[in-house]
């Protein structure tokens, strides 16, 4: 992957509604869902999905197939990938710290990153 489709395809995931419906095609796998579905999950309106949609589509982070009368989405998993692997291709390489190629490593599924800070509520 090359910068400007990082650029475009982070821009693209850079919005609340976008990365909902990106994470939950994720969670769908390659069956991806109906249009449809996707809507009334994410209680979104048909066209307001429809432009999120297509910016996603855009990206190439999402691909869409129709049957019969409905439109599947599913994610891209090979643009997923790569989009992580351009992020994470030259990690720690300035390093000289023994273990950080273990912090480069992903975090295993299910499992927030240990570095974001609780915001407090007085």
């Amino acid at each position: 992957m090359r910068s400007p489709e990082a650029v475009a395809a982070l821009a693209a995931l850079a919005h609340e509604h976008r990365l909902a419906v990106y994470r939950m095609l994720v969670e769908a796998g390659p069956e991806g869902l109906a249009a449809g579905e996707i809507a009334a999950r994410l209680k979104l309106a048909p066209s307001s999905l429809t432009f999120h949609l297509q910016s996603l589509q855009r990206a190439g982070l999402i691909s869409q197939q129709r049957m019969s009368r409905q439109l599947i989405y599913a994610a891209d998993f090979g643009t997923m990938n790569d989009l992580v692997g351009y992020l994470t291709e030259n990690c720690c390489v300035g390093s000289a710290s023994a273990d950080c190629g273990s912090k480069c490593a992903p975090a295993p599924v299910g499992r927030q990153a240990t570095t974001r800070k609780t915001r407090r509520t007085a």
